[in-house]
């Protein structure tokens, strides 16, 4: 028997990111260094806009964090 092993990085990609600023596909994702405090890995996404604008036009980075452990 065999089991499906995904990686926190492969599950975030193809999610919506949403924030006040922001509204998109997350197109990748990788480990950041950014400490957000214990039980937290954060995560630097790359997101592509659902809706782009004359001032959002292009892919956006942003960084995130994953709650793990529980």
């Amino acid at each position: 028997m065999s089991a499906n092993v995904y990686t926190i990085e492969n599950l975030l990609v193809g999610k919506t990111y949403k924030s006040r600023t922001l509204t998109g596909e997350i197109i990748d994702a990788e480990k950041s260094d950014v400490f957000y405090g214990a039980g937290l890995e954060s995560y630097r996404v790359q997101v592509r806009p659902h809706y782009p604008s004359v001032f959002n036009l292009k892919d956006t980075y942003r960084i995130l964090s994953v709650r793990i452990g529980e």
